[in-house]
């Protein structure tokens, strides 16, 4: 009856499904009983499933011409705090722009930024401009000046005598809908 209720045609494939959630703490079957199913609460889940950490998004960074971010705490977004290890130090920014699509980030994403001051050559990041404006691009230190890198072959790297780093980006979160 489950199978042909969600499609699947294999009861071997069904059996297979509830018993991961079985194993995952999800439902609870009597083996004296083979229709029944419990679905157990939150209370009996393991830990890991409860462990969630609301990370704030503070607003909008361009992924193109540097622009002024939008820095006050518009909503917050549940992420499994094994992705977000240090939830103090971590932001989520919405994504304005088109310069790091060959990075798989575009317009209307959320990043997922650590904050933190320095970053390796490479590295994705949220920087801080001369001129105060917040973009999103790879970091380079080199010689005698930084290169803030689109991942647009059709776009110029931006280059700068000074520049801040706010925070890696460490995920990218998008909405499929």
């Amino acid at each position: 009856e489950i199978g042909q209720a969600v499609g699947l045609a294999s009861s071997s494939t069904v059996h297979g499904h509830l018993s991961r959630l079985e194993e995952k703490g999800y439902i609870r079957r009597d083996p004296t009983k083979p229709r029944a199913i419990e679905i157990l609460g939150e209370d009996r889940m393991d830990t890991e499933t409860q462990s969630v950490i609301q990370v704030p998004i503070v607003g909008k960074v361009t992924a193109g011409l540097p622009i002024t971010a939008v820095e006050s705490v518009e909503e917050h977004f549940p992420l499994p705090a094994s992705i977000v290890a240090g939830a103090d130090q971590v932001f989520m920014l919405r994504i304005s722009g088109d310069s790091m699509i060959e990075a798989g980030i575009f317009d209307g994403d959320l990043v997922v930024v650590r904050q933190q001051q320095s970053a390796y050559n490479g590295e994705i990041v949220v920087a801080l401009t001369e001129d105060n404006e917040a973009t999103v691009k790879r970091f380079y230190k080199e010689k005698d000046h930084f290169r803030l890198q689109p991942e647009n072959s059709s776009l110029e790297p931006i280059i700068l005598k000074q520049v801040s780093v706010i925070g890696k980006v460490i995920g990218v979160y998008r909405d499929l809908h």
